[in-house]
């Protein structure tokens, strides 16, 4: 089992401390576990997570509303967007009554890349945790916020 203070090599003066750290530290070998992952796909977490927004939805979502939905939230969803349409795995739909608004819907090809996905692959972030030990770091996680 990892030790973060043997990780990187630092004392904490508080468990507060060692918690904040080792939650960042965690994530960020979380992204790189996905992003080495979705490598072979050529995607990035941030694409597969609107793909996976929009297949869920059955249909067309606003760009605002798929913003709203993504686990990470960062600004850039157009730059993101715009590398999924040039892979034809989204497509933009503008509004015939409103030219400001823009709906985006995943193609079959989207559709067809997510279904080659294996569902599980977050699985080896998991390997040392049992579906309780989960349930108890989500719940820790939903008091944190």
């Amino acid at each position: 089992m990892g030790d973060l203070s043997k990780e990187i090599q630092s004392k904490f003066e508080n468990n507060w401390v060692k918690a904040l750290i080792n939650i960042l530290y965690t994530a960020n070998w979380i992204t790189a576990h996905q992003n080495e992952f979705f490598k072979s796909f050529g995607l990035s977490p941030q694409q597969y997570n609107i793909l996976r927004i929009l297949r869920g939805a059955g249909g067309p979502l606003k760009v605002q509303t798929i913003k709203e939905r993504m686990i990470d939230r960062s600004p850039n969803v157009t730059r993101l967007m715009d590398k999924l349409c040039a892979k034809n795995l989204i497509k933009r739909l503008p509004s015939e009554e409103d030219r400001r608004v823009v709906r985006i819907i995943i193609t079959q090809a989207g559709l067809d890349l997510m279904a080659s996905i294996p569902r599980d692959f977050n699985a080896p972030v998991f390997k040392n945790l049992s579906e309780a030990d989960a349930e108890q770091l989500s719940n820790l996680l939903d008091k944190m916020r």
